[in-house]
């Protein structure tokens, strides 16, 4: 072969490799211009043929740099439900993005800092973004189930009810549309099976109520021991305090005896 048909074929490969990656940098808005059996053909390869993504988009998923060397951020509290009412479902719409992106921030810093083995600055910013964004849902599911109430008379919810699993412990049951009905439906009927019974589970059943009743017993006496210690040490103290905030216990019985009275002198007047 001779060099000036290798110098023909090499040009031709360097034109061609030339072109296919201006063709890939293209924007999509550019390539009605060409044919549309090539469009068809590279949409079918799964090629993309968007811009590149610049790395400024990607650093949103980190904390502004100022931040990085620094142990405490200052940062406000997390926004209130009546906040949140008074403000247009626009609104809501971009306050919920803006939790999101910074939730995604957030967790992010906090997954780089544990791998660079590095102190979070202000975790408990993640917890405020959180206690933001269920606040938001609460008032965006309020305002739905107003509007159902109005239009159709129902809240709109799933309906749910109050069931016993299979351990015997009530818990909620949210219905689902089905395809089949229930007496069809042999799948769902095994996967849902929500009676109860057996030796076990009753043993489970009385095991458990009887911790519950310790618990709340043993906190009854706890709060009980306290009045007790507070009219010990101050005789004097407000009764009414002590009854709005120790609401189970008799503090007009627990006065009479004697270990309420305590070790002191009372005084008497000249």
């Amino acid at each position: 072969m001779s060099s000036t048909l290798i110098k023909c074929l090499n040009i031709a490969k360097t034109v061609g490799r030339v072109t296919f990656k201006n063709f890939l940098t293209a924007s999509q808005n550019q390539l009605p211009s060409l044919s549309p059996a090539a469009v068809g053909g590279l949409l079918k390869c799964g090629v993309h043929t968007t811009a590149p993504v610049r790395n400024e988009r990607l650093m949103e998923f980190f904390d502004d740099p100022k931040h990085w060397s620094e142990n405490e951020v200052k940062v406000g509290r997390a926004w209130k439900a009546d906040e949140l009412r008074i403000k247009s479902n626009k609104e809501l719409h971009q306050l919920w993005y803006i939790l999101l992106k910074e939730r995604n921030m957030l967790l992010t810093m906090e997954h780089e800092c544990n791998d660079k083995m590095e102190i979070f600055p202000n975790p408990e910013r993640i917890d405020k973004v959180k206690i933001s964004m269920e606040n938001l849902e609460t008032v965006v599911r309020e305002r739905n189930k107003a509007y159902h109430l109005l239009e159709t008379g129902e809240t709109g919810e799933r309906p749910q009810r109050q069931v016993n699993n299979a351990f015997g412990l009530r818990c909620t049951y949210k219905s689902c549309e089905h395809v089949l009905p229930p007496f069809m439906n042999t799948k769902w009927i095994k996967s849902r099976n929500l009676a109860y019974g057996g030796r076990a589970v009753h043993k489970f059943l009385l095991k458990y109520r009887e911790k519950l009743y310790n618990a709340k017993r043993k906190a009854k006496n706890r709060a009980r021991n306290e009045v007790m210690m507070i009219l010990r040490r101050n005789p004097n103290f407000d009764l009414e305090l002590l009854k709005r905030k120790y609401a189970d216990v008799d503090i007009d019985k627990l006065r009479r005896t004697d270990k309420t009275r305590g070790h002191f002198v009372p005084k008497v007047d000249a």
